[in-house]
């Protein structure tokens, strides 16, 4: 595939996609369709019954357990064929952990397991250290956890204190210091392990062994949620690591760390698509049960609502997931065309898309943040009570907006890097900004009379306010620009709404064009739904943007941009959400 087909990271604020270019989770092969069978089959059976003692934590439980999904397969998706795994593409490994998503606490010790805790070694691990730890880890015969957090350096991690020191013999690093928030650190056999070598400025990366002397375990956390997982402190007291256990080279941990968490942030982005899409399910299998008034609940308005928003929310969080995530598979297949190792091709391709990977998990974890929420409404008292699993689901959700860096962080990268890659590029983001507030182009004209081609000028219209925020932002601020945290937030919101809109604007369009869905009207409904909400979430994130920082006459041109890039024609959403909410009614479950 010829690079200049690809839209990189970043280029969906200045390039067409068109529909037939995206991955619609509708497009399942026969092989991915039976993965995720054995993921619903594994959590029926062996997770969902056991939902309470895996709670209680009891003692080799979840061990055990990571055990059985190991014996069929499903830690080793994304490890090479010749160390025991099935080696399939990064879509086929979202498709995983979306469905393994729904596992409560059981998706969190899966997730770091086949995700930061085995990745680091399949990606930067030279031969002899795949051929040691990879073939047990794929099978689950060991289990792996990463170290990176400390207790003063969480958000900036590389402040992080623990150290590495050559031995006089030059055969092991000697390590001391202490992490913490270490998912299956009570159990993990393997370790990648964070430190700086003597006095360098930047970490190193260790694979480190739970048997060696001198780790020491602490006792599991008290969480509000995921009580399942293992989470622990876990202390390095002269731990003589072979100096054949540095990961990658010396000064590289950094660099490790950072495109792990990319590919941890892009994946919880799926992993909670699975969550969202239970808690959905409950909900409207409650509302279709509970009666009030003599009928059920789901018959009344202000129910409809919310279950037709948590349809929506979800669907537009799942078009985009899986719209960056084939985005990323074809990046790794151009650069392995051009004779990169494909080892070397995942870490590129995924860093290529960091602003998508940041957005998703933030977009991704706002919108499970808000079904959970509106689940334990719709269930009332009985939502609010541990005989539930929304009581679980509830406080389980929390933790995404924290895990994988902060949403508070991600809102930052997620500017910070499309400004960056913009100039880096070549595009001026600053004279495009001035060229919008000088004189609106005529194609913001609005199409009439094509539905989809309505629909592309609103968003190509969303596109320019996020732009001319950037340009007029930088322009302002120069490279100060990072210590506007309010307005950076502002704006990344708007570029989190333009991306969740195109993907969904494209995977509606898709399934029409291709017929992959008989009922195209309630996507027509969703659709019409988030483009309408999208116009007055960005009127408003641009608006608050503007007035923090312009003023006078330039601030009443800014406003007249943004009041005309964000006008769409009316939609009566209460009949499009009614007819929405209809379908998951008659279903009793989701099957959007």
């Amino acid at each position: 595939m010829a690079q200049k087909e690809l839209i990189k990271g970043g280029e969906f604020l200045i390039r067409e996609t068109v529909s037939q270019d995206v991955y619609v989770p509708e497009e399942i092969t026969e092989e991915q369709k039976m993965i995720i069978d054995t993921c619903k089959g594994f959590l029926d059976t062996e997770i969902f019954p056991l939902l309470d003692r895996i709670d209680s934590q009891e003692e080799g439980l979840m061990r055990h357990l990571l055990e059985k999904v190991g014996e069929l397969g499903l830690l080793g998706i994304s490890v090479p064929e010749e160390y025991g795994g099935f080696d399939q593409s990064f879509l086929t490994s979202m498709l995983a952990s979306e469905h393994m998503g729904s596992g409560y606490s059981f998706s969190v010790a899966y997730s770091a397991h086949t995700g930061i805790g085995t990745l680091p070694i399949v990606y930067y691990g030279n031969d002899d250290q795949k051929s040691r730890y990879l073939p047990k880890l794929a099978t689950g015969e060991w289990a792996a956890a990463y170290c990176l957090t400390e207790p003063n350096a969480g958000s900036d991690a590389n402040a992080g204190k623990t150290r590495a020191v050559l031995s006089g013999d030059g055969k092991h690093y000697i390590l001391n210091g202490q992490k913490m928030w270490i998912t299956n650190g009570g159990f993990a056999d393997v370790q990648t392990v964070f430190a700086k070598i003597d006095n360098d400025r930047v970490h190193s990366a260790f694979i480190v062994e739970r048997a060696w002397d001198g780790v020491v375990i602490n006792p599991e956390e008290r969480k509000m949620g995921i009580k399942g997982s293992s989470t622990v402190q876990i202390f390095y007291n002269d731990v003589k690591v072979p100096v054949e256990n540095l990961l990658g080279k010396r000064g590289e941990g950094f660099r490790i760390a950072l495109n792990i968490l990319h590919m941890g942030r892009i994946k919880l982005g799926g992993t909670v698509l699975g969550a969202a899409k239970r808690a959905i399910s409950q909900s409207v299998q409650y509302a279709n049960e509970r009666k009030q008034f003599g009928r059920t609940i789901s018959s009344f308005g202000a129910i409809r609502y919310k279950l037709a928003e948590q349809v929506i929310r979800t669907v537009v969080t799942e078009s985009a997931v899986y719209r960056v995530s084939r985005n990323i598979d074809q990046m790794i297949e151009h650069l392995m065309e051009t004779g990169i190792p494909k080892h070397k091709a995942s870490i590129e391709g995924i860093a290529a898309y960091a602003i998508e990977a940041a957005a998703m998990k933030v977009f991704g974890s706002e919108a499970l943040n808000y079904v959970v929420d509106e689940a334990v409404q719709i269930f009332g008292g009985m939502g609010f009570s541990s005989e539930t699993d929304i009581d679980r689901a509830y406080r389980d959700s929390r933790i995404n907006r924290i895990f994988e860096g902060t949403n508070e962080i991600n809102r930052l990268l997620v500017v910070d890097t499309t400004i960056k890659k913009a100039l880096k590029t070549g595009f001026d983001v600053v004279r495009y900004a001035q060229s919008i507030i000088k004189k609106l182009d005529d194609d913001v004209n609005i199409p009439e009379g094509d539905y989809y081609a309505e629909k592309s000028c609103y968003v190509n219209n969303y596109k320019k306010i996020a732009l001319m925020l950037m340009g007029v932002l930088s322009e302002k601020f120069q490279r100060d620009f990072l210590s506007e945290q309010e307005i950076l937030f502002n704006i990344s919101d708007v570029i989190m709404y333009v991306y969740g809109a195109e993907s969904t604007m494209l995977r509606v369009k898709k399934l029409e064009e291709n017929k992959l869905k008989p009922d195209i009207a309630v996507y027509r409904d969703i659709l019409d739904v988030y483009i309408y909400d999208t116009a007055c979430n960005i009127n408003k994130c641009a608006t608050d943007a503007v007035n923090s920082f312009i003023a006078g006459e330039d601030r009443d041109i800014m406003h007249q941009r943004i009041a005309f890039l964000s006008s769409v024609r009316p939609v009566n959403v209460k009949d499009a959400r009614r007819r929405i909410a209809d379908k998951l009614i008659s279903d009793n479950r989701y099957t959007f």
